[in-house]
């Protein structure tokens, strides 16, 4: 992800100089929302950035081996629905640059998925090591996007 930020860094950042400190917050702010959009969209759709699904929800089993029962059960509705709202994925822009991202308390459920990390799955309970599961990264589409972005706020 880090060579993806350095080469659009290196592309846009020309033609962004070219631009006054108010159109660069303009370009900036309107392709941070469309980002946001397309994360949003990606995350609903349960995709990893290079379009492959998430990994699933680990199967729970109660004593003796059997399914729980519904006091216990999984949720089977799509992952991260609160997250992807815009109350908590977060959009910063300013004529320097531009952050969408989680921010708060969310952050730190969002970053133990984005990479895999161990977390307890309960306040007191055991420690599970998530697989990862990338809700905020760059695909093809999200570059044409900001491509199309930029261009269209320079032609102007």
């Amino acid at each position: 992800m880090e060579n993806d930020l350095q080469a659009l860094d290196r592309w846009a950042g020309g033609l962004l100089a070219q631009l006054e400190p108010a159109g660069r917050r303009a370009v900036t702010r309107d392709v941070a929302r469309e980002l946001r959009r397309s994360q949003q969209t990606r995350i609903a759709a349960q995709r990893n950035p290079d379009e492959s699904p998430f990994e699933s929800r680990k199967p729970r089993t109660g004593k003796g081996g059997k399914q729980r029962d519904k006091k216990g059960r999984i949720k089977r509705a799509a992952m991260f629905a609160k997250l992807r709202t815009t109350r908590y994925l977060n959009v910063e822009s300013d004529a320097l640059g531009l952050a969408v991202g989680f921010a708060g308390r969310v952050s730190r459920v969002a970053r133990v998925h984005q990479y895999g990390l161990r977390d307890k799955v309960a306040p007191k309970g055991v420690e599970y090591k998530y697989p990862a599961r990338s809700l905020l990264g760059f695909t093809a589409q999200d570059r044409e996007l900001i491509r199309d972005v930029l261009l269209k706020h320079i032609t102007k």
